[in-house]
């Protein structure tokens, strides 16, 4: 862990270049993968395409390499020998199932990179699914099928790959599309595995040896079905206790909830109303206006100018889909999302990329957007950082007609609405450690992406904001504020999306790295200074900006 912090720290000095750094126990087909889906995510296919070939290439010499290396002497584990009594048939068993396993075990070690504590699930079919659509995008649907068929092999129930087999077979033409198959030597792979299962399942089954299953695309049948039904026994009865388990808690959390509800949330309003910090920032609607607890619009938060400034920092920055697994529209496909993260923008000024001032700028303005809810909602504790991004999202022209969809449906932002039964789940996947939001709008230029508030049920609107330059709205983020973002019908929507926590275990780690770089590059004098003698930054025009713009993400 240290290590791995340390590398962390070189990595953000100025000059360091990720090139400068080789992994000299990297393997060679796992370096070639993460290459080609890199340049998959970067949509270069014919980059991409090339290095996942060669992956392919690379991973079934160290598969070979792997299970020779299975071919040994019966591994006693430990003084096992001593005791060992078996006669020639059961221990020629024993010495080819603990073989079989063994190369089973090597779908798991080609999966695997040091320092990750998992190995990438389904890791073979995966290259197949990243071939397939970088084919496509290359032109080459002959080989686009190729790759698809290869990927039923494994899951021949996927919806979404047989739909694309579907289309790239409409495209080429039923009679050119129809011969091509599976590739042969992946069939021939499939095959050996599924023979070698057989056996070890049996084994088992019959002889009680045991055997996990490395892959997920097993076919059912391939497990004796007496094994199946003691498999499901037990993971019936072990979903039955966590169950039972989880009711539990949860009955005493209720309890818990219901004793310090009344007192919490009367406390929340008293608390409500504290000192604003800055000169020219001023309230503008507070929870009483807004017809809810624990909510406050404020005004005059940042400048005409440095709103500006923002919406050039994030068109110049952003990447497209940023954490959002490369989707550009994860909320509609009406819209785009162009987006930078605080970390990010201020790598990119050390790299020269974009204004190292605007990059400043953004992560000042976040720092006073955390300060002015600490002291607008009177903490007793710090809050801290979750999570922050500024995000553009773009109405598409020719995708605007008859539309009934909202640009972020509502939501809470710490538990999972369920707006039928009005109810609030607080439970992965939500985000159940984040305790207070905020969004700072960089416009108003545009029509739609009002924000609003609602009840529980997800329909009752109780208060909505306009965007405009310099306007923040801050809430506390549990199930008392339910929102949402109506849709933006036409022009761009920018603003700063903020989410802190109370817990510093919680908190965001790219910030942390974001405040080492910070100190890296100015001084110390421009740095951790008192809200009201915060530094003027030296906004940069809109020439300093390169003149690509590239596309990013959101969650608001």
């Amino acid at each position: 862990m240290e290590m791995k912090q340390n590398l962390e720290y070189y990595q953000m000095m100025a000059g360091v270049k990720e090139s400068d750094f080789m992994d000299l126990e990297a393997k060679p087909h796992m370096t070639k993968f993460r290459l080609g889906v890199r340049f998959y995510t970067e949509e270069q296919p014919a980059a991409a395409i090339l290095h996942l070939e060669k992956a392919l290439e690379e991973y079934f010499v160290a598969d070979a390499e792997c299970r020779a290396l299975c071919e040994g002497p019966y591994d006693y584990e430990g003084y096992n020998y001593l005791e060992y009594s078996a006669d020639l048939f059961q221990a020629m068993t024993d010495h080819y199932m603990q073989v079989l396993s063994c190369k089973q075990g090597c779908v798991t070690e080609l999966a695997s990179e040091d320092g990750q504590e998992k190995p990438i699930e389904d890791f073979l079919p995966s290259h197949f699914n990243y071939l397939q659509f970088a084919y496509y995008n290359s032109g080459n649907y002959e080989k686009a099928i190729e790759c698809a068929k290869t990927y039923l092999l494994f899951f021949p129930n996927d919806e979404v790959m047989n739909q694309n087999v579907a289309y790239y077979t409409a495209v080429l033409g039923e009679n050119l599309a129809a011969p091509i198959q599976p590739r042969e030597n992946i069939r021939v792979y499939r095959q050996r595995s599924l023979l070698e299962k057989e056996l070890l399942f049996f084994s088992y089954d019959v002889f009680g040896i045991p055997f996990v299953d490395p892959d997920t695309w097993t076919p059912e049948e391939v497990i004796p079905k007496r094994l199946r039904e003691k498999q499901k026994v037990e993971r019936e009865t072990a979903a039955r206790i966590s169950e039972e388990i989880g009711n539990l808690m949860k009955e005493i959390e209720t309890l818990v909830e219901e004793k310090t509800k009344e007192s919490v949330d009367m406390n929340k309003l008293i608390r409500e109303g504290g000192p604003l910090l800055y000169d020219g920032v001023s309230i503008t609607m507070n929870s009483r206006m807004l017809n809810g607890s624990q909510r406050v619009v404020v005004d005059g938060v940042i400048s005409d100018e440095e709103c500006r400034e923002l919406q050039r920092l994030t068109n110049a920055a952003a990447s497209a889909g940023d954490g959002y697994r490369g989707k550009t529209s994860p909320h509609t496909p009406s819209e785009t999302f162009y987006g930078v993260t605080v970390y990010k923008a201020l790598r990119l000024g050390q790299e020269h990329k974009v204004p190292v001032q605007s990059a400043w700028l953004y992560y000042n303005v976040t720092e006073k957007v955390r300060r002015l809810m600490e002291s607008y909602f009177r903490l007793d504790t710090p809050l801290y950082f979750s999570y922050s991004h500024l995000v553009c999202r773009t109405a598409i022209e020719d995708k605007q007609e008859d539309r009934t969809d909202n640009s972020h449906d509502v939501h809470v932002d710490n538990c999972i609405l369920n707006a039928e039964a009005m109810v609030c789940v607080k439970e992965p996947p939500a985000y159940t450690f984040r305790d207070y939001s905020a969004i700072l709008y960089l416009n108003g230029d545009f029509e739609g992406g009002t924000f609003y508030f609602t009840e529980m049920d997800a329909k009752t609107e109780t208060a909505e904001v306009q965007p405009q330059c310099g306007r923040a709205v801050g809430f506390s983020s549990g199930s008392e504020n339910p929102h949402g973002v109506k849709a933006v019908t036409k022009g761009q929507r920018c603003a700063i999306a903020l989410w802190f926590t109370l817990d510093p275990r919680h908190s965001e780690r790219e910030r942390v790295q974001a405040d080492d770089l910070v100190k890296m590059l100015f001084s110390a004098e421009e740095v951790d200074l008192p809200p009201e003698k915060m530094p003027e930054v030296e906004l940069a025009t809109a020439t300093d900006a390169p003149s690509q713009s590239v596309e990013g993400k959101d969650e608001l």
